[in-house]
């Protein structure tokens, strides 16, 4: 692949949020709801598209669990596999289970479902208390102390694989919030100025194309490669190459996040992708010489 722009996906590609993003998803609906999904479960939600942001997840996943108890009749696949065909994401999620209930039991799910609750739950476990107060502006919403999933990021990008992208524009398009995108990067080591950042309050999220665009036009590259570990970092690529004709855009997809194995490889290629690496560290070798 002809590339003079790289750009990075944070989670599953930068750090493993294995054990950070994705755990705090399964506690946050098991602390307000009483119940919970496996991380198999959550990597469902995932598949299905829309759900690049992981509290958007968590809402998704809590919505299922209330759901199921109310008897919604439907396992976790044909759940998601239905949330799939009809565009994905919450929204999806939600007319998926209205058609599933009866009206008073749409109700009740309505009633219990508190996503301001997860939010807040999800932020704590994530962050911690003391970056939760920082950056949240408030006290943290569970009494016993946290010391934050946060810390629990092991960092994928090797310091050698940037040298390898010297001569390259690099950037990156995130679901993260900007503050916490910030912190990522800095442990990573990857120092980039801010337009050549895009975090959620900055764009559209993925699929939509808009920030890998924007990192395309401000790095005036003629060829870009997007980097992710899902299918709607995939799709971004495709939609910013039908958004931006005048560039070329590809999306590589890698296996250290939630799409791993043959299963991985083969979703992300039905999806699309130009290339499927093992780890972000893979990717130099799969790229053209820069002039």
């Amino acid at each position: 692949m002809a590339a003079d722009a790289v750009v990075f996906d944070v989670d599953g590609v930068l750090v493993d949020v294995a054990d950070s993003y994705r755990r705090a998803v399964i506690e946050s609906v098991e602390r307000v709801h009483g119940d919970t999904l496996s991380s198999d479960d959550v990597q469902r939600f995932k598949n299905a598209g829309g759900f690049n942001n992981d509290w958007t997840v968590t809402y998704a996943v809590a919505l299922y669990v209330l759901a199921d108890r109310e008897g919604m009749g439907r396992s976790v696949r044909t759940f998601t596999d239905t949330v799939a065909a009809s565009g994905g994401g919450l929204e999806a999620a939600e007319a998926v289970a209205a058609d599933l209930l009866t009206p008073s039991a749409r109700e009740r799910v309505y009633d219990e479902w508190d996503r301001d609750r997860l939010r807040e739950v999800f932020q704590q476990l994530y962050l911690g208390d003391e970056r939760y107060r920082k950056l949240e502006g408030g006290d943290p919403p569970l009494s016993e102390p946290q010391p934050g999933f946060i810390n629990d990021e092991p960092v994928l990008l090797d310091p050698e694989t940037l040298d390898a992208l010297d001569g390259r524009e690099l950037g990156v398009v995130t679901g993260r919030p900007r503050a916490e995108a910030a912190i990522a990067l800095d442990r990573v080591g990857l120092d980039l100025p801010d337009e050549r950042v895009y975090a959620m309050e900055d764009a559209p999220g993925k699929p939509a194309p808009d920030a890998l665009v924007a990192v395309a036009e401000d790095a005036e590259a003629e060829s870009v490669v997007l980097i992710g570990d899902t299918l709607d970092d995939i799709e971004t690529a495709t939609n910013a190459a039908e958004a931006d004709p005048d560039r070329d855009y590809h999306g590589v997809g890698v296996l250290t996040g939630g799409l791993t194995g043959d299963d991985g490889r083969r979703r992300y290629r039905s999806t699309g992708a130009a290339a499927v690496v093992e780890s972000v560290n893979d990717l130099p070798d799969r790229l053209g010489a820069t002039d």
